[in-house]
């Protein structure tokens, strides 16, 4: 008997100037978990297990979590083709606050798909995986969407391509980047952070979000790092989201004038994040946020990079 372990890093999703296309793997520099685990074993039935800092956040019946659910949709997905899957046994270790803006439900989905696809013979490609891992995620968020998904499950930073393969490529990395994060403690939910979104933009909007990406991605291959900074200005979604984060603009004009090159709202929030070309000034402003922005005892400030892998898959003995 043998058990697959998948850890699931967190991720930013839109990273400020990709709305719903553009999304980065994260890792504390620290060595601190930021990431879910799941487990996979066989067994005579069906179970889930639920550990971690955050597993008492998650609903107490079983059946109605994401886990439980991506069990039940790869199933059904190795049945199309005329695969069996026997009882299993899964275990999650619940590391991410639900309702961050890290990628907390993604996490949990791409490590699970992850566990469960190496433990059963890996029957799916890495497109066919994360077309199951969005349509999951969408469940919860209210659509599909990979900008969470893919970093997670592939690492770097992944823009997203709009066909079914590739899902997404892989861009190039500043190296010297730094990335502070602060969670708040508070929770937003992806779908309400949705809602209060406009369902139109104007001409002029979509022409400077089009703009923004286009010249980031290059500047990123050209490795240009000042001039991909200057893009990460959010004009889609910040201008709206910024009104359910208590402290943002106070955080954003301290972290910008003590020499941060970008800041913006991770994924839908509350979670925020700063980029720095220098790791003292990535420690002093996760310092200023941890005191400042946080609202409660479940926030937390972590510096972090971005790692060139995504999931990290361990098989051992029972």
């Amino acid at each position: 008997m043998t058990k697959t372990t998948v850890y699931a890093p967190a991720s930013i999703g839109n990273v400020s100037l990709g709305f719903d296309v553009l999304g980065a793997a994260l890792v504390p520099v620290s060595g601190d978990k930021l990431g879910d685990y799941v487990s996979v074993s066989e067994a005579t039935s069906d179970s889930l297990d639920v550990q971690g800092p955050f597993a008492h956040k998650l609903p107490a019946d079983a059946s109605t979590n994401i886990v439980t659910q991506c069990l039940h949709f790869f199933r059904e997905a190795c049945a199309l083709r005329g695969i069996t899957i026997p009882s299993t046994a899964m275990s999650l270790e619940k590391n991410l606050p639900i309702g961050s803006g890290l990628g907390s439900s993604a996490s949990s989905i791409v490590a699970a798909f992850a566990a469960l696809n190496a433990h059963y013979g890996n029957h799916f490609n890495e497109d066919e995986l994360l077309t199951m891992m969005g349509e999951c995620e969408g469940q919860i968020s209210g659509s599909v969407h990979y900008d969470n998904v893919a970093p997670s499950y592939l690492g770097g930073m992944t823009l997203m391509t709009g066909l079914s393969s590739p899902v997404t490529s892989k861009l190039p990395q500043v190296d010297s980047w730094y990335w502070t994060l602060c969670y708040s403690g508070i929770s937003v939910s992806t779908s309400a952070a949705r809602k209060i979104l406009p369902e139109q933009v104007d001409m002029a909007t979509a022409l400077t979000f089009g703009r923004q990406l286009a010249v980031f991605v290059d500047a990123l291959h050209q490795q240009d790092e000042a001039r991909a900074a200057s893009m990460m200005h959010d004009v889609i979604a910040e201008p709206y989201r910024q009104t359910l984060l208590p402290g943002f603009t106070e955080a954003r004009a301290y972290c910008m004038s003590k020499g941060a090159l970008a800041f913006g709202i991770s994924g839908s929030g509350p979670t925020v994040f700063a980029v720095s070309d220098n790791k003292e000034t990535a420690d002093d402003l996760a310092q200023w946020l941890q005191q400042h922005y946080v609202q409660n005892k479940d926030g937390f400030s972590h510096v972090c990079r971005i790692p060139d892998e995504g999931v990290v898959i361990e098989t051992t003995k029972m």
